[in-house]
């Protein structure tokens, strides 16, 4: 899957033909990629894959999700200079990409300060780029929520809004669903929490409920429910998901760790030819 996406990527960039290809020299040469920023790195698994590709040699000084100081030499790559020069925006972009949504995903678990919490992502993913994405949050220290659609059943107020009968439907479903298959609600505020559990789920959202509010579904499940999960979400920034950590909740989810990051700045220079 990751030798189909990078070789779908370089055509996107090649179209009818590297013009360059075709009239430029072709010379043995070797090429760094330097950090020109400070961050976490993610992406070599996919840089890897394009080098492999495009049988260019190569050697990466870093893994995915080590520490990044401006100036360090990422990887050294060796092959001939048109075709290193024909992946050269490529690589970069994997890397940048990656290495941006890794960086702010560190910058939440730092934010976390070593609290029992998992850090999950969402589906606000760029089409096409899901797993890519989601790849990158692991290279900062979070954790994937679903992958899709098919690996949980979630229902969300737009669902709800569709079903008249909570527990009878979620029954339902109990029966229809493979056995492994786990449930989760959403939820926006204590009563709707409440009939949730009395619904036999296995996790509940608390979403864009204040940390009093969360607090109070906390005691509640602990009491009443332990097996289930509880998630917050909802506008939780690197500010305030502390907070939110201490409410007892065993996740936090957020959408910014991919659709805020920003870019590591990255470049390719060309170091020797023969």
């Amino acid at each position: 899957m990751i030798r189909k996406f990078v070789k779908s990527a370089l055509q996107e960039d090649i179209g009818r033909g590297d013009l360059f290809y075709l009239v430029g020299n072709s010379k043995k040469a070797t090429a760094k990629i330097i950090c020109k920023d400070s961050g976490v790195l993610a992406g070599v698994t996919y840089a890897k894959a394009l080098c492999k590709v495009e049988k260019l040699d190569y050697k990466f000084h870093k893994k995915d999700g080590d520490v990044l100081e401006y100036g360090e030499t990422i990887a050294t790559i060796k092959g001939k200079s048109k075709k290193l020069l024909m992946c050269e925006r490529t690589i970069l972009n994997l890397l940048q990409h990656a290495s941006g949504i890794a960086t702010n995903t560190n910058r939440y678990i730092k934010a976390l300060d070593g609290a029992d919490v998992k850090l999950l992502d969402t589906r606000k993913t760029r089409p096409g780029l899901r797993i890519f994405e989601k790849y990158a949050v692991r290279c900062g220290g979070g954790n994937n929520h679903r992958m899709g659609l098919d690996d949980c059943l979630m229902l969300k107020d737009t669902h709800q809004e569709t079903i008249e009968n909570l527990k009878e439907f979620i029954d339902g479903a109990r029966n229809k669903l493979p056995y492994t298959t786990k449930i989760e609600i959403e939820c926006s505020s204590f009563g709707a929490a409440q009939e949730a559990m009395d619904c036999k789920v296995d996790m509940i959202m608390c979403d864009n409920m204040s940390v009093e509010e969360i607090k109070k579904v906390v005691t509640c499940r602990d009491e009443k429910a332990p097996h289930i999960l509880l998630e917050a979400s909802g506008n939780i920034t690197d500010e305030t998901i502390a907070t939110y950590a201490k409410s007892g909740v065993d996740a936090i989810s957020s959408g910014s760790l991919i659709h805020q990051a920003v870019w590591l700045d990255f470049s390719m220079k060309i170091a020797h030819q023969e």
